[in-house]
């Protein structure tokens, strides 16, 4: 399955892609298998989205799709089918803290 996925800025730096990368990502189409993908294609990346240890999602990160807000789901649940077909991008976003 061929899978779209944005990043912000600073990743796409990190990275020396564009705001959009497409991935080649193996059934079933889940977040871990999306950020799998996306470490295997973008080494650079490994440790800025998820802690290297622990696969756990970095604080201030945040994964949408289809306009849901995926971050606190399982790691191991299915993405939308939009998303698994590419109709629809895989956000993974930067998220803001402070006052």
């Amino acid at each position: 399955m061929t899978v779209r996925v944005v990043l912000p800025g600073h990743l796409r730096t990190l990275a020396k892609t564009g705001k959009e990368v497409e991935l080649d990502v193996a059934a079933p189409v889940t977040q871990r298998n999306v950020l799998d993908a996306l470490e295997a294609s973008y080494p650079m990346l490994k440790g800025t989205i998820r802690d290297h240890a622990t696969k756990q999602r970095r604080p201030l990160v945040r994964f949408f799709a289809c306009q849901k807000d995926l971050s606190h789901e399982s790691p191991d649940a299915l993405l939308p089918d939009e998303v698994a077909s590419g109709k629809e991008a895989y956000f993974v976003v930067g998220a803001m803290a402070g006052g």
